[in-house]
């Protein structure tokens, strides 16, 4: 090894020469350069014996993973049995590694990393405390010195004198031993660094040699007949994936092989199968979000025995629908929407709307409902039956529209009911050609929301004490001798919805068209908030009341009411058409005009209703004593001789005005 050439001589550190103090700047220069490098190759070495360290850790959890892919039960792991033993090998020979690794990292910790600590915090942590207290040192000789060098020629002062000589000796022997442990120090420096960078390299290259030679014992020993199976297991693995790999792309270039009307929707070139007693496919089907609003999800749909079953995208099981045994099924409008079909139960109560894609998916589907629904999968030869029967699936095909009546015999529910639409007083209902909306309700027509009295009206009630001054000249006295006459007299909560012109009064469907194009407007503008109000039925006239002052809104006659109805799936929406006559022409009699009222209750409309119907047949009793006679023999009476309808629903009526109501209409 080359000696050491530069060095500070001893001999100069009392005499302290400038030439001394250069040459002791190169000394401290280079070790503050020392410094910097040993901090940084020690944070080197700490990230390599930081890697080793994770590595150990990462090699330990790599053999908890191969052991738990025995755990994890694939659904398709059937003949993985040879993986599971190979890859418990291969975690028990991963745990032995692992073993080495951490020895590795304790070796590197012993012997690369704390011998340069060592050197930083001993070596030269040394010399920078040395070189404070040399430099503190000569500072205070320097002090003395002055001090010395001040004292006066004319008047010395021997005992001063004599003070300062003794500092200056002091001060001058303490920088000469600082000196000197600084100069040694510095000397040593020189040695020790070389030391100190060739050892930690030393114990490391000795700790990964003593890792590898004990890791090919480790594997060779162990693994080379494993490591042989296992590399001819994977190559036959890769063979039979190149063979799969290949039928599956012939596969699709026969698949992709066909015309683009395989993908179109609607152009199915295949006739339709009418036979069919299963049937599996996407659908879309038609869910109601609110009164007039609805939403179409397209979803999965598949037969099973006599179920109706939908799946939804992602759930690994399908849940039933509908029970299809006995269920109708037939082709209708809806939304304007193209191959529409609904499935009725035979209670009537469950029925669902569907749309197929093509035509000859919807065709399918019908005749594979039409044909479940008479049970045919129960018999020996269903397709025979099933052909027998093909005619019926043909004209369930056939599309009808929203307003035309079912066939007879077929299942609805809100038709079904007792009472569930009344037209007349006879409760007829007019057949004939089902007609558009634009027939029904001129296209434009505006919507009134709210009933407002006038202001000098509302006063002029007020004055009378909260009952309404008839305008006409009649006195108290008649209004009370009508009313004490009254048969009848009904009271139901109700909030009003909107009304509108309609362009006849003899067709059931403008009130089911007014319903609709109100709640439609009333959704549109956001106007949900209703005033709750007091239907008063009597047996000569309808009267909308204010609950809080008890003021008639509106009135009408009953003999002006000529249609009147509750909606067919809402039961608490009720509506009525009133006669009128339109006087702008300036004929004599008037043109006759109708006006169509939309209320919402909080019983069932149908009660409403039913109310009107017996007020219309009072009054048509009216005219026969004897006609009248047997109807209050018939009907319930109260103790003043009216007719016991209903328990009164609107309570206490002289109570605080009631809050605007939210309605869900």
């Amino acid at each position: 090894m080359p000696a050491v050439h530069h060095k500070l001589l001893l001999e100069d550190a009392l005499q302290d020469s400038p030439q001394t103090r250069s040459l002791l700047s190169v000394f401290e220069e280079d070790a503050g350069m020392l410094t910097d490098y040993t901090n940084q190759l020690l944070q080197s070495m700490q990230r390599v014996f930081g890697a080793q360290s994770e590595m150990g850790l990462a090699t330990e959890q790599l053999s908890k993973q191969l052991l738990d892919y025995e755990k994890k039960n694939f659904a398709l792991g059937k003949g993985d049995e040879e993986v599971i033993c190979t890859l418990q090998d291969f975690a028990k020979t991963v745990g032995e590694l692992n073993s080495l690794h951490s020895e590795l990292a304790n070796q590197m910790a012993d012997g690369m990393v704390f011998p340069l600590i060592q050197f930083r915090e001993k070596d030269l942590t040394e010399i920078s405390t040395l070189k404070e207290i040399f430099g503190i040192a000569t500072d205070e000789h320097e002090a003395a010195m002055v001090k010395y060098s001040r004292l006066p020629k004319k008047k010395e002062n021997e005992k001063l004198k004599s003070d300062l000589v003794k500092e200056v000796a002091y001060t001058r022997r303490k920088q000469h031993q600082a000196s000197l442990q600084y100069y040694c120090a510095l000397n040593a420096l020189q040695y020790r660094k070389r030391v100190a960078m060739l050892e930690p390299m030393l114990g490391y290259t000795q700790a990964q040699i003593s890792f590898f030679k004990k890791g090919i014992e480790l594997m060779s020993k162990k693994m080379d007949n494993c490591l042989s199976s296992v590399s001819d297991m994977t190559q036959s693995i890769q063979a039979q994936l190149d063979i799969e790999a290949e039928a599956m792309r012939g596969s699709q270039r026969e698949f992709l092989s066909v015309e683009d009307t395989v993908y179109m929707p609607d152009k199915d070139i295949e006739p339709v199968n009418r036979t069919l007693i299963q049937k599996a496919g996407y659908l879309n089907i038609r869910n109601k979000t609110g009164l007039v609003t609805t939403a179409w999800d397209r979803l999965y749909f598949f037969t099973q025995g006599g179920n109706l079953m939908c799946q939804p995208r992602g759930a690994v099981a399908g849940g039933m629908v509908l029970d299809l045994d006995n269920s109708s099924v037939m082709a209708v409008e809806c939304e304007d929407r193209r191959y529409c079909f609904q499935i009725t139960s035979p209670s009537g109560k469950t029925s669902m709307i569907l749309q197929a894609e093509g035509k000859r998916e919807y065709e399918e589907w019908i005749c594979t409902v039409n044909n479940i629904s008479r049970q045919i999968y129960l018999t020996d030869n269903p397709e025979a039956v099933a052909i027998r029967l093909n005619q019926s699936a043909i004209q369930a095909v056939t599309p009808i529209t929203s307003f035309e009546k079912r066939p007879e015999g077929s299942p609805n529910p809100d038709r079904a009911k007792p009472g569930g639409v009344y037209v007349t007083s006879s409760g007829t209902q007019k057949t004939g050609a089902a007609p558009e909306p634009e027939d029904l309700i001129a296209p434009g027509t505006p919507i009134q929301f709210d009933i407002m009295l006038p202001a000098s009206e509302f006063q002029d009630q007020n004055r009378a004490g909260g009952r309404r001054t008839n305008p006409f000249g009649e006195t108290d006295d008649d209004c009370s001798t009508e009313t004490d006459d009254s048969l009848l007299q009904q009271v139901f909560a109700v909030r009003f919805q909107g009304s509108m012109a309609v362009r006849c009064g003899n067709n059931q469907e403008v009130i089911y068209e007014a319903m609709r194009q109100v709640l439609a407007a009333r959704a549109i503008h956001n106007i949900f908030r209703t005033t709750e109000s007091h239907l008063m039925v009597t047996s000569s006239s309808l009267r909308l009341i204010d609950p809080q002052t008890q003021v008639t809104r509106i009135s009408f006659q009953l003999g002006d009411v000529c249609q009147f109805a509750a909606h067919q799936e809402n039961g608490r929406l009720m509506g009525f058409v009133v006669e009128g006559r339109d006087w702008s022409d300036g004929e004599e009699g008037g043109e006759p005009s109708f006006s169509a009222f939309v209320f919402e209750s909080n019983t069932e409309g149908e009660k409403i209703c039913y109310t009107i119907n017996l007020a219309k047949d009072i009054t048509e009793a009216k005219k026969d004593p004897e006609a009248l006679a047997q109807l209050m023999k018939n009907m319930p009476l109260t103790n003043d001789g009216k007719f016991l309808l209903l328990e009164p629903e609107t309570g206490d009526t002289s109570n605080g005005a009631e809050e605007d109501l939210e309605s869900e209409a």
